[in-house]
């Protein structure tokens, strides 16, 4: 007969405290509840932020450039707020309640976007082909605005915690359990990509041919019942304790270090101070000696308890564990800050390429293709191309080499070639729009928008392939205490690869523009240069991945039980090549 023990999850409880049973909480069918506002989540912001564009353009009057920044900023932003919601999370809140608060605060979003497309007094006149449009005013701005960071908060917050509590609902140590949790993080990826489908086919039609204030209020509404039905598993989720934010020992090992910054560190490291047991230890790595110093042992390191015990000031010294985990997050900086460049590609693919499908042809017989729908392409590659290397790759890549699939290193390296590849082919198609406009007055040029499919599936297989990774390197080679910040990091690579585009186009913008040229990036495409601008990336992607080569060449994974080390996430080799 089984124990009661081995009935309960040893660090989680349930929703009135007590620990956790595996036969009343928990499993795939509570995850799948979380997973509702996720969907949800990715349907209104992909919906929005791949239709935007042409709704500055068109309706709101606003310059090709700053239509483009406003999308980039808006998104940037979004991914950027990850931070926050996983400090609240991990330091205040619970993944439960932050869930809860920032998917309410989403939803009222998308409801004052709704009512700021839908009345008249928040939009300037409508002017026709031809005639000088007034530009929206400062109070219009104002009013959308509001809306769309309130959007961006409310994704922010929320979209650091869906994966962890979602994970929270397995036991890691039940092996029934962990494969469900394989499961889970499997179909996670696909159910924000059939999320983000619907948002760039249903959901951008229904703004440009029903109204943008009816999709976005189905918005509202879905996410409406998202919450619900997520409020509905409040007593089936197994929920587990804040752990405090890992930004606190990041600083206690970094003020610990330089506190003795002047001081030799000793021959042997066996000198150094360590207070885990044998199996959860660190191995000592001879990078970055100085945080080693963080674990010397000096007169007023120890503090009295009222009980008489003396503790270690975390403020004065740190285990060699803390350092070396605080090293391993050190050792992610030069990976993630050369995969930051994919993001600004990605962020071309959502504005300027949605501006070169809204001036080209796209007509199916009497069907016209919304100029945001064109993303279909972009979601359809993602598909395909998990498909095909769920189905193909992975089984030859074991049968010749012996391993489950490409590491995560590589499959960050097909990313960043894909995403270059999809630059060269969106600079080469612009070329021809370009000597197309220039023969032509109609406002639609006689040219087919599907010469563009190329440059949304390249971009797209390349998210495949590079989200996967760097999602699996993030996770994998992060301490374990430390893997919902290791995911807001790379959530902010998205973040400040959109910042990085808006940038871009603002310096381009005023370095190629005078007096009576618009420059690269003209207020109207089809007077500027933006294949120029797609050269540019295509360059600066080419310098990138150099660097990243270099810098996968020199990363080396950590060693112990803590560091979560698999086969998949090891060290990049010249025979990875």
């Amino acid at each position: 007969m089984e124990s009661k023990g081995s009935w309960t999850v040893a660090d989680a409880v349930d929703y009135s405290g007590r620990p956790a049973d595996k036969s009343k909480t928990g499993g795939w069918i509570t995850a799948a509840l979380i997973l509702g506002i996720e969907v949800v989540e990715r349907l209104s912001t992909m919906g929005i932020a791949v239709n935007l564009v042409t709704y500055l353009m068109e309706t709101m009057h606003l310059p090709s450039s700053t239509s483009a920044n406003i999308v980039t900023d808006f998104m940037g932003t979004s991914f950027l707020l990850c931070l926050l919601g996983g400090f609240l999370a991990d330091s205040f809140l619970g993944r439960f309640k932050t869930i809860a608060i920032f998917s309410t605060i989403q939803a009222l979003g998308t409801g004052a976007l709704a009512i700021a497309t839908k009345l008249p007094e928040l939009r300037p006149p409508t002017c026709h082909h031809g005639e000088a449009c007034i530009p929206a005013t400062t109070f219009q701005m104002t009013i959308l605005y509001i809306s769309l960071y309130l959007i961006a908060l409310g994704t922010g917050g929320l979209k650091s915690s869906i994966s962890g509590f979602g994970s929270d609902q397995f036991d890691e140590k039940d092996p029934k359990e962990k494969a469900q949790m394989a499961f889970f993080f499997n179909r996670f990826f696909f159910f924000i990509s059939m999320g983000t489908l619907m948002a760039v086919t249903v959901l951008v039609y229904m703004q440009d041919e029903v109204g943008r204030s009816w999709a976005y209020g189905i918005c509202t509404v879905s996410m409406a019942i998202a919450i619900g039905i997520f409020l509905f598993g409040t007593k089936s989720y197994r929920y587990k304790k804040s752990q405090g934010s890992p930004v606190v020992q990041i600083f206690q090992v970094i003020a610990a270090a330089f506190r003795k910054r002047k001081m030799e560190l000793p021959q042997s490291i066996v000198y150094l101070y360590e207070d885990n047991p044998e199996g959860l230890r660190i191995e000592h790595t001879d990078q970055f000696h100085l945080l080693d110093k963080a674990a010397i042992v000096t007169e007023g390191d120890f503090e009295q308890t009222l009980d008489g015990v003396a503790i270690p000031n975390p403020w004065k010294l740190s285990s060699v564990t803390k350092v070396e985990e605080v090293k391993m997050m050190v050792r992610l900086l030069p990976i993630w800050a050369t995969t930051i460049i994919f993001w600004t590609t990605y962020a071309q693919m959502i504005t300027f390429s949605v501006e070169q499908a809204s001036t080209m042809r796209r007509n199916i017989g009497n069907f016209k293709i919304p100029a945001g729908s064109l993303t279909v392409f972009f979601v359809a590659a993602i598909l395909i191309t998990l498909a095909v290397y769920d189905r193909a790759i992975m089984p030859f890549w074991k049968k010749w080499k012996g391993k489950p699939g490409f590491s995560s290193l590589q499959r960050i390296a097909i990313g960043l070639v894909l995403s270059t590849a999809g630059m060269a082919a969106a600079a080469l198609v612009e070329q021809k729009r370009l000597s197309v406009a220039k023969s032509s007055t109609q406002k639609t040029l006689p040219i087919s928008v599907f010469l563009l499919v190329p440059q949304f599936f390249l971009v797209g297989a390349g998210e495949a392939f590079i989200y996967t990774g760097q999602l699996d390197f993030f996770i994998t080679q992060s301490p374990k205490g430390m893997k919902t910040m290791s995911t807001g990091l790379f959530l902010t690579t998205l973040s400040l690869g959109f910042f990085v585009s808006s940038f871009l186009v603002s310096v381009i913008k005023k370095v190629t523009s005078t007096s009576t040229d618009g420059g690269w990036l003209a207020d109207n495409i089809n007077h500027g240069r933006l294949d120029y601008f797609y050269w540019l990336l295509v360059i600066l992607s080419g310098i990138n991945f150099v660097v990243y080569f270099i810098c996968a060449l020199w990363f080396k994974p950590t060693k112990g039980k803590d560091s979560a080390e698999k086969d998949n996430g090891k060290g990049f080799s010249a025979e990875d090549c």
